[in-house]
């Protein structure tokens, strides 16, 4: 890999009742060359990762990233979507103008506005990163899609109740301590195990707790090629960065097993030469707590049916075997689409520099990240290790 990040930019997530499509874009994408200590002009090729599918009235939006500075008029801009991975695809793109020498140095953008939409509506949108003609009619929507998976798993494996509620309180602890998350509040885990008013089933088995949220926001990372990179003032590298496509219906798979995310985490560990074990902290996608605690089972962090079993021990906590999501992850920190796969970039390349803060993760070395699309249909795993 020749690709760097060398500079990000991360807005608060959450219901953002001020700020639009194109603020959060500017506000960032301006950040972000700041913080890179670059300019407009240094910038090769822009890339943006927005999904929308409805939320936006606003399409074609990636020269709304020139909006950030007159001095943008006329680099290349590209709007990228790959469902909630979209972010990492945009990412990869970037990573991919690199190799390709296109390029010394890309801005990726990623964003999204979801709470401007009626709650129905944003069911409808979501459900569109499934296969409709199969799965359009899905109770509750994309819950019920992951709802339905749960219940499949507990029905294989066990009930996983307590398991669930670990993940999310562990999540939720984390994300206290995150300045950009969306919900900064230590449920713990009664409150997430257990039925109530305020936590009410939402499909299957997934509580409230156990789904992620409804969220504004945007954030950005610049890359460069690593000869630039190392004059710059940090440079975070690429060890890996691998995509894999799986079949987008589930009556095509055992939607049990999250294979594509296997192959994608199989392809980047041999990649970058480590193994699980050399990892100081992963960032996951845990749209729903089941989907956490697949991942822990398709990462190789435990067997297939034992990822409940790993969650219980507490090898995932922030001080565990291997601290998965200490930035509060998607249950925690909100889940902007679009902005989602940068903000995993940009906040481990924060844990690999020390600038975590109060989420930093202490002497981190190697970081991963698993973000995924739909019902782990687009499966990107990245990992980076710190080399400026």
């Amino acid at each position: 890999m020749t690709a760097c990040i060398v500079g990000w930019a991360h807005s608060a997530f959450g219901k953002l009742a001020d700020e639009t499509v194109e603020s959060l874009i500017t506000k960032v994408a301006n950040e972000a060359l700041e913080h890179a200590g670059i300019g407009p002009d240094d910038v090769d090729e822009i890339v943006l990762g927005h999904f929308n599918a409805g939320f936006s009235a606003q399409d074609f939006t990636a020269s709304l990233v020139l909006q950030a500075d007159d001095r943008l008029r006329f680099k290349p801009a590209t709007r990228i979507e790959n469902a909630c991975a979209t972010g990492s695809a945009a990412v990869r793109q970037g990573i991919r103008a690199i190799d390709a020498n296109a390029a010394k140095i890309v801005l990726v953008v990623g964003v999204e506005q979801m709470t401007t939409t009626a709650g129905p509506e944003i069911g409808k949108n979501l459900l569109k990163a499934s296969y409709l003609p199969e799965e359009g009619d899905t109770p509750a929507g994309f819950a019920g899609v992951f709802g339905g998976i749960a219940q499949a798993y507990f029905q294989r494996h066990g009930d996983q109740s307590d398991a669930l509620a670990t993940i999310a309180a562990k999540n939720h602890k984390n994300g206290v301590d995150n300045p950009y998350a969306q919900m900064r509040k230590d449920f713990g885990f009664d409150f997430c195990r257990h039925e109530s008013e305020k936590n009410p089933f939402v499909a299957g088995p997934l509580k409230r707790t156990d789904c992620s949220l409804v969220s504004d926001g945007a954030a950005a990372i610049v890359l460069a090629d690593t000869r630039t990179a190392l004059r710059m003032k940090r440079a975070v590298a690429f060890r890996a960065n691998e995509h894999v496509q799986d079949f987008l219906p589930l009556s095509k798979r055992d939607i049990l097993l999250f294979e594509g995310a296997e192959e994608a985490w199989s392809r980047a560990l041999k990649s970058a030469g480590v193994t699980l074990d050399d990892l100081s902290l992963v960032e996951t996608h845990d749209c729903f707590t089941i989907a956490e605690l697949i991942e822990y089972e398709a990462m190789g962090l435990a067997k297939r049916g034992e990822g409940g079993r790993i969650a219980l021990e507490g090898q995932t906590e922030k001080s565990g075997r291997l601290p998965v999501n200490p930035s509060g992850g998607l249950k925690a920190k909100g889940h902007p689409i679009g902005a989602t796969g940068v903000s995993m970039h940009a906040l481990s390349a924060m844990q690999l520099t020390g600038e975590a803060g109060g989420i930093q993760v202490p002497n981190a070395k190697l970081a991963g990240i698993f973000n995924m699309g739909g019902a782990a249909v687009a499966n990107y795993v990245s990992i980076l290790e710190r080399i400026k």
